[in-house]
């Protein structure tokens, strides 16, 4: 009996390429509802129209949560997205302050 040809590293890395570029090619596409397309599209223009509000506002709490809501735009494709409350306080997280820090503070 002959003994399998081992494969150099260089060839084992090809493979595993290759394999892996198979396994991204053969993915199934997801097939949107009509409803779900009209959510995303609604989720998406109050995410942009909060973006753009915002955008010369200054506070400690407007810089956080645009780059949540970036995130947010970045990551639409991603299986797990926020329920709608989540998605509410992300929207308005760049408009409500802070509340203030309490100091012990007390005049005498």
């Amino acid at each position: 009996m002959a003994d399998q040809a081992k494969l150099t590293p260089l060839q084992e890395s090809e493979a595993r390429r290759l394999a892996s570029q198979d396994a991204r090619t053969n993915k199934v596409a997801r097939v949107y509802s009509d409803e779900e397309k009209a959510l995303r599209k609604e989720r998406v223009a109050k995410a942009k129209d909060a973006m753009s509000r915002s955008s010369g506002m200054k506070g400690a709490q407007v810089a956080p949560a645009r780059a949540a809501i970036k995130r947010y735009l970045q990551q639409l494709n991603d299986p797990k997205q926020p329920d709608d409350a989540r998605f509410e306080l992300l929207i308005e997280a760049p408009f409500k302050a802070p509340p203030k820090k309490k100091t012990n503070d007390r005049p005498f």
